[in-house]
């Protein structure tokens, strides 16, 4: 059982250092673009993986990525005692294929959940929404002003 532990690290860690690495060049390109596909979106992912060591390596891998970027846990809004993870992509131009690599990404921190069915078409995203100039609410208190 240890032995298996050991090979599913090593085989997650050559994984994980091979995408940052793609998601480091391709954002790099990205950068000298005219136009770099910059969509920004943010992700509502119902979490399958269950323990805190998972959600730690999931949220991790998320936020060492290039152009993704972990937010936060939160509670299922339905009531259930499902996790949602809150993911912020720059590329979000596909939401479905996000979805579709986030859920591989967990798969692979956790096996087990590939047999936990998830439609990645049903899970929630949103786009950024520029809301114009920054302009604080004159109530807000010194100590979270940025002036």
């Amino acid at each position: 059982m240890a032995l298996k532990g050991i090979g599913h690290a090593l085989g997650y860690g050559a994984w994980i250092i091979k995408e940052i690495f793609a998601a480091g060049v391709s954002t790099s390109i990205a950068a000298f673009k005219p136009d770099p596909g910059m969509r920004p979106i943010i992700i509502f992912y119902p979490l399958r993986v269950t323990t805190d060591w998972e959600r730690f390596w999931f949220s991790t891998s998320i936020t060492a990525t290039p152009g993704t970027m972990s937010i936060g846990f939160r509670h299922d809004p339905d009531g259930t005692e499902q996790k949602i993870l809150i993911v912020q992509a720059v590329f979000g131009g596909d939401p479905v294929g996000l979805v579709e690599d986030l859920m591989d990404m967990e798969e692979r921190v956790s096996p087990r959940v590939k047999n936990i069915p998830l439609d990645p078409s049903t899970v929630a995203w949103r786009p950024y929404r520029d809301l114009g100039p920054d302009q604080p609410p004159r109530d807000l208190p010194p100590a979270e002003r940025l002036d």
